[in-house]
């Protein structure tokens, strides 16, 4: 906030002909009525573009329904009873709801980690339950089994008109490969799994392998596999996959690639390098719409963020590339557009643990990038402080739904990492942002990001049809 000077003379409009001073004004109201004007145009005729979409959407009740805010109320467990002689030498201090999530032994486990008897399981859903996500329950897939594609993305293949859902597939026992190391689960493979709905997910294989003997390869079992992503190359035919590479201490930093004649695999693996030569950890891929695609990914450290576009194989990045988010500690990216606008969520860099999740917004994608504010709404403050307990991971565009997305997240179970589970809620793009802007003198220029919590949710009824 700007205060003015009181030991200053306020500025005053000295003119010696009241003629020029008159002729002055009249010059700069028609300049700012003009501007008014092409601003409306705009306005305008963006709406006129999406008219329809808009009045149709924003008036359905399932919209208005997910766009309320549902809170939370989750109380702390009392203290664990101590001994005297404890309590006196080191005072216990309050637990926190974090140290609660992280806590495997804690009373509220079963809050953030449901038991599987409250699964969503597609065959044995009831009429009234069909359809519905709880964010951070179980998730079966058509055979009865714990979904397995953590960390991953979502593609559309038009060709056969479904949806397959890739990601590390971590059905093994946790461990520590040593006293100071992450957890982690031995290399398996890429899961796939594919959709007509969104809800019931078939079970399509490891459509990526793990090298169980060879030590050196990439995917050796005791290396690094995060984070795949997957689309299609119109021009080559091909299917390509872009993942996280690394070694078990987290030096190898790369990013591998592996092509598919098919969505289901099975993807032959490429190579592996630092792309721009550069430290690569979390990443992802962004599709544009007039087909070229982009790599991007958490660099020097975490400190940054790079962003460089594909070559036409989507095989290699290519020599351009911007560093964005420079000093932030930002990573987990998932990127999506929005009427010609780019926006990206991010978490910060604090290993297992949940964080503050941030919106960001550009105009080009290679930059300038804005930092927007928070975009989680509903829950409670420690709630939206840690992304719902989870990490981001992709946002899915629902093209028949205007505006609308799917926020796709990791909820981390550092002590069973094959049960960590999927946080996937409602994202809109409207409304202004919550925040004065770096580039733009303060003057917010895009819409505002909101992700919407709720324990019980769906997409309206026959969805794919409203427009």
């Amino acid at each position: 906030m700007r205060f003015k000077n009181k030991s200053r003379s306020p500025t005053t409009l000295r003119c010696n002909a009241g003629r020029r001073c008159s002729f002055s004004i009249l010059v700069w109201s028609i300049v700012g009525c003009l501007l008014l004007l092409q601003l409306y145009s705009f306005i305008s005729q963006k709406d006129a573009h999406y008219g329809g979409a808009y009045l149709r959407i924003d008036q359905h009740p399932h919209f208005r329904e997910l766009e309320e805010v549902e809170e939370e109320n989750i109380q702390l467990p009392p203290p664990r009873k101590r001994s005297p002689r404890a309590a006196k030498r080191k005072p216990k201090r309050p637990t926190t709801l974090i140290e609660e999530f992280l806590d495997e032994s804690s009373q509220l486990r079963h809050v953030f980690f449901p038991g599987q008897r409250t699964a969503i399981d597609p065959r044995m859903s009831f009429e009234n339950d069909t359809y519905y996500y709880y964010p951070g329950r179980m998730w079966l897939d058509t055979e009865g089994n714990p979904i397995q594609a953590h960390g991953g993305g979502i593609l559309y293949d038009q060709r056969t008109k479904m949806y397959y859902w890739y990601g590390e597939y971590k059905d093994g026992p946790t461990y520590h490969a040593h006293k100071k190391g992450a957890a982690r689960v031995d290399v398996i493979g890429v899961g796939c799994y594919s959709s007509k709905d969104l809800w019931t997910w078939k079970n399509e294989g490891i459509v990526l392998a793990a090298e169980g003997n060879n030590e050196t390869h990439d995917l050796y079992k005791l290396n690094v596999l995060e984070r795949p992503k997957v689309i299609y190359n119109e021009k080559t035919g091909k299917y390509v996959m872009w993942m996280h590479i690394d070694d078990t201490n987290y030096t190898k930093a790369s990013a591998g690639v592996a092509i598919s004649d098919y969505p289901t695999g099975p993807f032959d693996y490429l190579y592996s390098k630092r792309p721009h030569g550069y430290e690569s950890r979390d990443m992802t891929l962004f599709k544009d719409e007039d087909g070229i695609a982009y790599l991007v990914y958490s660099s020097e450290d975490n400190s940054e963020l790079h962003i460089g576009p594909l070559n036409e194989e989507y095989t290699d990045a290519t020599q351009a590339m911007r560093r964005v988010l420079v000093g932030q500690h930002r990573e987990a990216p998932a990127l999506f557009k929005h009427e010609g606008t780019y926006y990206m969520i991010t978490s910060g860099c604090t290993g297992w643990a949940p964080n503050e999740a941030l919106a960001h917004a550009a105009e080009s994608i290679m930059g300038p990038w804005e930092t927007i504010g928070n975009p989680c709404i509903g829950g409670n403050q420690v709630f939206r402080q840690t992304t719902f307990f989870a990490q981001s991971t992709f946002v899915l565009p629902l093209p028949e739904l205007h505006g609308s997305f799917i926020f796709m997240a990791d909820r981390w179970n550092p002590a069973d990492l094959k049960d960590s589970r999927y946080v996937w809620l409602p994202l809109r793009v409207a409304g202004p942002v919550d925040q004065p802007l770096e580039y733009n003198f303060g003057f917010p220029l895009w819409s505002r990001v909101s992700i919407y919590w709720h324990k019980r949710w769906r997409l309206p009824y026959r969805w794919q049809e409203i427009i």
